[in-house]
Order: structure tokens, then C-alpha cells, then sequence
């Protein structure tokens, strides 16, 4: 540890900051400069995604949506999503032209392949969180320390383990004097609402999983044309399609969107299953490809606006709604989104000057910085958690040769 500790001495220090998301797509990479005495206190040096290879990929989307998957196809799953992840975080550095030696740690979220918080628990359930990209794979190949598994102390705190991000959220886009919402859209979608000078003791500071994001849109638009896309680009397939308001008013009577915070979600409701009930009510009321697709985004744009007025307005003001992550290129969602909030200005974290697509990965930066100072990185007020806790577990690399 006193070596980590000389690479956290006062001033500015370098990390790489890696995730996975449920979209499945790739490994988030962002090389971060970081130093708290700044404001803000996070500078992002580089960024880059690293796509999965397609077979790769597959075999992801089939084991998470696989219930009966085997403790050998996990334990393989661990250590090859670990290679990928140092394979991000060493091809970074070299675009960056950044030594490895400079690094002087690495957050890693790893990819999450199973989480089930303690208020979706049934009998005889034990709440509980499983990310995978083996530390010690990053580590072992980087030479840099590793903190991951970053959910698991807030579950055990009987928080949701979710989200994460929220932090860097605080640190990015606090305003003085505006109420925004940082909303994510990734393969799930996320918002987090910041007051008027909103700090970590605010209570009204809250943060939850609004619903689906682009991760139905995705798998959606890869059904219907047999593999050959990977997603809805820039909404195009929706742009030529009409909402199908019946089918929109029976999705949105999801239980899920009644429910209160602290509240997360995931593939395991708003997934493969989920899909297929939707395509098979598409089938029976005659809707057509491109009103499906144009139906399943407005589901996200409504979702969020929902969750905007129903636990987010009652709060404090919103003067804007902060938009990251895929949703954010996809004119068509955001044109729902505006519609939907005519009240709130809608606008693009690029709007705002910070890098939307990298802020993810930032954050996992964020959180191991804050766990090897020994400060808290949950917000109880945002996932439930009895109290504060330092995030995450660190993983050194091996000893130096003599």
C-alpha cells in the first residue's frame, strides 16, 4: 500500500476508469486526471470504447439471458471479460501515449452479469450482485493496482448497489442556481436529480433507474433484421414508423414504473423476456416493424419523463434535463423526451461541455479514486444503504521482479 499511497500524494494523479454495460456492445476505456483541489475535480485526458468481437458478444448476450448457464461457463466468462478489459485499459495508454507506469490505478466496474437489489427478492432469495472481469487478470497484465467490485458493500448495507455514477454526477454537473437531471440512457436508463447547490448530505439528491433504455431498442432492431443491425442508428428506423399508443399504454402499466426509490433494474425485467412478450403483442395487434420500433423508444422516453414528474418534480425545481450515453445520439429519443418534458429544457451532456459517452467510465475512475482515499462513494439518499461506505476492493499487481 505505500507505494499506492506515494502515487495518491496531494496533487494530480492519473487513472484509468473501464466498464461494460448492458448494452453489451464493448469495454468503456477513460484515462482521467484527477484532483480534488480542482473544481471540477476530474479532466478527461482520453476516451475510446473497444466493441466486443461479434462471437464474443454473442456468447455474452446468451449467457446473461441463460438462467441454467454453469459454474464453468462463469468462472471462463470472468477471466476472458478480464482480458478484455486490461486489453482497453493497455490500448488506451498507448493512444493516449501515456506509460502504464504513469497509471497510478485503475477503477474497473467489470460487467454486470447478475443483479438482483433486496427489494426485488422473493422468498427464499438473498439479495445479492455479480459483476464479472477478474481484477486480477487486469492487474497481472497491466502492472497497475485494481479497485473493482464496487456494488457489493451497498448491498450489503441493504442498498440497491445501484447506481454508481451519481458521484461523478456531483462533482461534473452540480450548478449553483439550476435543478438538473443527469439522465443516462445506456442499455438501461438512469437519472439523477441535482438541486440548486446540491452536495452529498442533500437529502432531495437522489438517483434511481427510471427503466429501459437503448437495451430492448438494440436487441429489437437486431430481431427484425435477422442480425444485420445492432441498434436503431440515429433512430432511423423509428423516424419512419407512428407510436402505437395501445401497445405504448400497456407497456407503460410495467410495475416496475410505480415503484418508488431507491429502485434499479435490469436485463432481468427489462430484457430478452420482456421482448419477447412485446414482438408476440406487436404479432397479434398487426403493428407493423417500423411502428414497433418507433413504439419501444417512446417507451423510453416516456418512462423517463414519468419518472420525472411522479418522483423527481415533487423535489425541487428542474430547469434541465441532461441527456448521456447512446440515447443522446439518437435524435429521434430525444425529440420524445422534449415532447414529453416541454417544461424542461432538454439538452446533451456535449451541451454542457463534458463528454457524455466517457462519463461512465469516468466515474468507476472517480469511485476508486474515492476508495483509496478512504472516502465514501454510495449516497444513501440515492440507493437506500443504512449508511456511507468507501466502494469497492483493490487488487495489487504483482510484486516487482528484484
Amino acid at each position: 500500500m505505500s507505494a499506492i499511497a506515494i502515487k495518491l500524494g496531494r496533487g494530480k494523479i492519473i487513472a484509468i476508469g473501464l466498464m461494460s454495460g448492458t448494452s453489451h456492445d464493448g469495454v468503456s476505456a477513460a484515462l482521467v486526471e484527477l484532483d480534488d483541489r480542482c473544481r471540477p475535480p476530474a479532466h478527461l485526458i482520453a476516451f475510446h470504447t473497444f466493441p466486443y468481437a461479434a462471437r464474443f458478444r454473442k456468447a455474452l448476450l446468451a449467457a446473461s439471458a441463460d438462467e441454467k448457464i454453469g459454474a464453468a461457463a462463469i468462472s471462463t466468462l470472468n477471466f476472458a471479460l478480464g482480458r478484455e478489459f486490461n486489453r482497453a485499459a493497455i490500448d488506451l495508454a498507448k493512444r493516449a501515449h501515456v506509460a502504464l507506469s504513469d497509471v497510478a490505478f485503475i477503477g474497473s466496474h467489470g460487467h454486470t452479469f447478475f443483479h438482483l437489489p433486496p427489494r426485488r427478492t422473493t422468498r427464499g432469495q438473498i439479495a445479492s450482485t455479480m459483476q464479472l472481469g477478474e481484477s486480477a487478470v487486469i492487474a497481472a497484465a497491466t502492472g497497475v493496482p485494481v479497485v473493482a467490485d464496487f456494488r457489493t458493500m451497498d448491498l450489503a448495507l441493504g442498498g440497491e448497489g445501484a447506481p454508481l455514477a451519481p458521484l461523478a454526477h456531483l462533482w461534473l454537473f452540480a450548478h449553483p442556481k439550476l435543478g438538473r437531471i443527469v439522465q443516462n440512457i445506456g442499455g438501461i436508463a438512469n437519472a439523477t436529480y441535482l438541486p440548486p447547490r446540491a452536495d452529498l448530505r442533500d437529502p432531495n439528491l437522489i438517483a434511481f433507474d427510471t427503466g429501459p433504455g437503448n437495451g430492448i431498442l438494440d436487441a429489437l432492431a437486431s430481431r427484425i433484421s435477422g442480425g444485420r443491425l445492432r441498434m436503431d442508428r440515429d433512430g432511423r428506423l423509428a423516424a419512419h414508423g407512428h407510436v402505437n399508443d395501445s401497445l405504448l399504454a400497456k407497456l407503460m402499466r410495467h410495475p416496475y414504473f410505480r415503484r418508488r426509490p431507491p429502485k434499479s433494474t435490469g436485463r432481468e425485467e427489462f430484457g430478452p423476456h420482456l421482448l419477447d412478450r412485446i414482438i408476440a403483442d406487436a404479432r397479434r395487434m398487426n403493428i407493423v416493424d417500423h411502428d414497433l420500433v418507433a413504439t419501444v423508444t417512446a417507451l423510453t422516453a416516456r418512462s423517463i419523463a414519468a419518472a420525472c414528474r411522479q418522483f423527481i418534480l415533487p423535489r425541487g425545481p428542474v430547469d434541465q434535463l441532461i441527456v448521456t450515453g447512446g440515447g443522446a445520439q439518437n435524435p429521434n429519443m430525444m425529440k420524445m423526451i422534449a415532447a414529453d418534458l416541454p417544461e424542461v429544457e432538454v439538452l446533451t451532456a456535449a451541451d454542457v461541455g463534458v463528454d457524455g459517452d466517457a462519463l461512465e467510465a469516468v466515474a468507476f475512475a472517480i469511485l476508486g479514486y474515492q476508495m483509496l482515499r478512504g472516502r465514501q462513494g454510495n449516497i444513501p439518499s440515492v440507493t437506500g444503504a443504512r449508511a456511507p461506505a468507501i466502494l469497492g476492493k483493490l487488487t495489487l499487481p504483482p510484486a516487482p521482479r528484484a
